[in-house]
Order: structure tokens, then C-alpha cells, then sequence
């Protein structure tokens, strides 16, 4: 089973490979779901010796895009092609839901040869089958998806159908509130990889925080619940 960590800066980075993921997606913000990381943290990743698939969101909120979020997102994949990283992690959605196909064949376009990744603006979509097959049809290698619910032990039933529809035309790979201790309500799924952020809770206090600069509560990847997942993953 493959593991994929979300990580959004230098220390959190470091620990998923310590803790032995198998693929990084690299952001910034993750307490806003993500968002493009800094071309200076795509070109340090880039060295890494894992594949490494970059973010493409340009703000926090929907994923209804403007034009020229449009442009900045097609630089930022620009970008992360020519710092060397393996993918793409991509996404955007029509006023009415359903995804912009449209906007994501020119994204796909601009990634080339790059590995392509539909990220969670598919659990926003008002028919998931139909978004599955707009997915398939663009060129997507997997959909990142909760299966429409808050967390993906929640979605499990969608998971398990968009399994089955998927018939092995597209990877199916879970993300959200998946841990060492919810991984067990995903064991019945017929699945390749998973999604986690594998992170902890680290209170914070000073100056940083009474300025607003940082949140009173810092979450952080950390290797050793990178290693629990992988020994739950087993035992399953």
C-alpha cells in the first residue's frame, strides 16, 4: 500500500521521509486544505528522494477560479515542472458544482508528461459517478476524494462504489482523517494508495502567537504516526 504525506514546510518534509512515506504532496496551509507551496520549497523538495507532487491551489475557499487565478495556477505548474517534481495536484469546479472541465484540460495541458492527481474539489461535485468519468476522460492518473464526507472512514461507501465504477480505469485514493487508529474502516476497500497528513497537535505560546503570527496550536507531519499507519496498513 502506498502512503502519500501532506506536508507544508521544511521540518514536516523531512519527517515523512524519516517515518517512510512513499510520496510527498507538497503545500502551503494545510489548516485551509492546502495551497500552492513557494517555488523555494518546490525546488527543496524537489531533491528529495521520493516523488513529489505540488499543490495547484491559489487560495483558500471554493474552487470556482477567476481567470487570472487561472494564469497564476498554470505558471505555479510551470513552475513545479521545471523544478523537477513528479505531479500535479489539481482541481477546480463550475458555479454549479460539477468540475471545470474545461479550465482542467488547459491545467493538464500545461503539466505535460507530469503525474496528474483530481484533488478534493471532486467531493464538492453534485454527482460523483459523472465527475469519476470527467476525470477518467481528462487524463487523470487518481482522484484524491473523503468519498463526499467529512473524512474518508465516513465516505466509505461512496469509496466503495467509486471503487467498483472505476474498475481500475483510475486510482481511487482516500485522504482526510485517516490515522493508525480510522485506517481499520477502510480495510474492506480494494485499494493502492491512501492519503494522510500524519500530523500532531503542538501547542504554542510567545510573542509569535500574542503578535498573530502563528496559531496558538501548530499541527505538524510527525515520522513516528507515519510509522503507525504503515504498521496498521499491515496488520490490515
Amino acid at each position: 500500500m502506498l502512503i502519500e504525506v501532506c506536508v507544508e514546510d521544511a521540518l514536516g518534509l523531512a519527517a515523512a521521509l524519516e517515518g517512510g512515506a512513499d510520496r510527498i504532496e507538497l503545500c502551503a496551509a494545510l489548516s485551509l486544505g492546502g495551497l500552492t507551496p513557494s517555488a523555494g520549497f518546490m525546488d527543496q523538495a524537489a531533491r528529495c528522494p521520493l516523488p513529489v507532487f505540488a499543490m495547484i491551489r491559489p487560495r483558500a475557499g471554493d474552487f470556482v477560479f477567476s481567470p487570472a487565478e487561472a494564469a497564476q495556477m498554470r505558471a505555479d505548474i510551470r513552475h513545479a515542472r521545471d523544478a523537477g517534481l513528479a505531479g500535479v495536484v489539481l482541481g477546480a469546479n463550475l458555479p454549479d458544482g460539477r468540475l471545470d472541465a474545461d479550465l482542467l484540460a488547459d491545467l493538464i495541458a500545461c503539466a505535460g508528461i507530469m503525474g496528474k492527481t483530481l484533488h478534493r474539489a471532486f467531493d464538492l461535485t453534485p454527482d460523483a459517478l459523472a465527475a469519476l468519468e470527467t476525470a477518467i476522460d481528462l487524463g487523470f492518473d487518481r482522484i484524491l476524494t473523503s468519498g463526499q464526507a467529512p473524512t474518508a472512514p465516513q465516505g466509505a461507501a461512496l469509496l466503495e462504489r467509486l471503487c467498483a465504477h472505476a474498475a481500475g480505469r483510475i486510482t481511487i485514493m482516500p485522504g482526510a482523517g485517516i490515522t493508525a487508529q480510522t485506517v481499520q474502516a477502510l480495510r474492506h476497500l480494494p485499494l493502492n494508495e491512501i492519503h494522510a497528513s500524519c500530523a500532531i497537535s503542538h501547542p504554542q505560546s510567545g510573542p509569535a502567537v500574542t503578535f498573530g503570527f502563528a496559531p496558538p496550536t501548530l499541527r505538524r507531519t510527525d515520522a513516528a504516526q507515519v510509522q503507525a499507519l504503515r504498521t496498521a496498513l499491515n496488520n490490515c
